[in-house]
């Protein structure tokens, strides 16, 4: 049934539909007796993960970028997320970048996008992750936090960013990723050097650990880096005693891509997701997983779409998995399919 609506929304612009969906299935919780009904429909097979000093009700989570500003939190529970990642958050609002900047590309089962850290801010955000949770204090779902830097913060002052986000986010999320590979924010990626690395997170850390409760901090990286970047990433995962690494955000390679090249070149810039980022962002959790003895806890993204997709990521090094463009082509049951086909 849901490849048939599917199908119809997939005649609608990309962004429109998803702002539809979501508020219409919000809507639909607010009936009397709706939300246990969907609940029970949805409920995914128990299996829980002890991860980063937290307990997820099961390995499958939704990636930054789905539901950016803590929205439908409602929604994705009921659907049976162990975990959902909100964000990218910056200090100050944007808007992000022109319409349109999100597009499906079916004959690959990918999605690009350049949204460009459109959110509603951290003051707004961290209000709304406080009512919800003062709403929901029985909630077994995890919620993270993804940070980034606004545009028009220059990069040598991105740390500040980044702590500013930190803390106003601290109190109301369990734990903490930086993204600093999202293609789609001017020279964000040049983050991902040694350097600046280690100033970002040094300086969170030394706030983390003056808290009464740290908070695990995580790395969110790209899946276009070298192996010699990927080495230094491990190097400094270790040194800085991180919490884990997020494998990977998207990519902005085209090659062996089924869509038409003209199609491809109309669209334009921006991060590609889905099936064909299935295989290199494996390749990089196999690389992270070897080069850092498994010391340290992985979360596998990319191209997940089956269960049989979460597995090889499990089996990879991953400890977690992160879904995001399956969760558009297999609809909303994708977590309890994965969970009924994990070993």
């Amino acid at each position: 049934m849901y490849n048939t609506i599917r199908n119809i929304l997939f005649r609608f612009d990309a962004e429109m539909v998803h702002g539809f969906s979501m508020q219409s299935f919000k809507s639909l919780l607010a009936i009397p007796g709706v939300k246990n009904i969907l609940a029970d429909s949805f409920r995914p097979a128990d299996k829980p993960v002890t991860c980063l000093g937290l307990k997820f009700r099961n390995p499958v989570g939704l990636a930054a970028g789905f539901d950016k500003n803590a929205s439908y939190l409602d929604v994705l529970e009921v659907l049976g997320f162990g975990h959902v990642e909100i964000g990218t958050v910056t200090p100050i609002p944007q808007s992000g970048n022109e319409k349109p900047r999100l597009f499906r590309l079916p004959a690959d089962g990918a999605i690009i996008n350049r949204m460009g850290f459109n959110n509603d801010g951290m003051e707004t955000i961290s209000w709304r992750l406080k009512k919800w949770r003062d709403h929901n204090p029985g909630s077994t779902m995890i919620i993270g936090g993804n940070i980034g830097k606004n545009k028009m913060t220059p990069n040598e002052d991105a740390w500040t960013d980044y702590v500013k986000c930190f803390n106003s986010l601290h109190n109301v999320v369990d734990y903490f990723v930086v993204n600093v590979s999202s293609p789609n924010t001017p020279g964000l990626r040049e983050l991902q050097e040694k350097e600046a690395l280690t100033k970002i997170f040094t300086t969170l850390q030394e706030i983390n650990q003056k808290n009464a409760r740290p908070k695990p901090l995580l790395l969110k990286i790209a899946p276009d880096l070298s192996d010699e970047q990927l080495s230094d990433i491990c190097q400094l995962a270790l040194s800085l005693r991180l919490d884990g690494l997020v494998a990977t955000n998207t990519t902005i390679t085209r090659e062996g891509l089924s869509t038409s090249p003209k199609l491809l070149k109309d669209i334009g810039a921006g991060g590609l997701s889905g099936k064909p980022l299935r295989i290199r962002s494996g390749e990089v959790l196999h690389y992270l997983y070897k080069h850092t003895g498994g010391k340290i806890p992985l979360v596998g993204s990319g191209g997940i779409f089956t269960a049989e997709d979460a597995q090889q990521k499990l089996d990879a090094g991953a400890s977690l998995i992160q879904v995001w463009t399956g969760f558009i082509y297999e609809g909303p049951s994708i977590v309890k399919k994965i969970c009924s086909g994990l070993h």
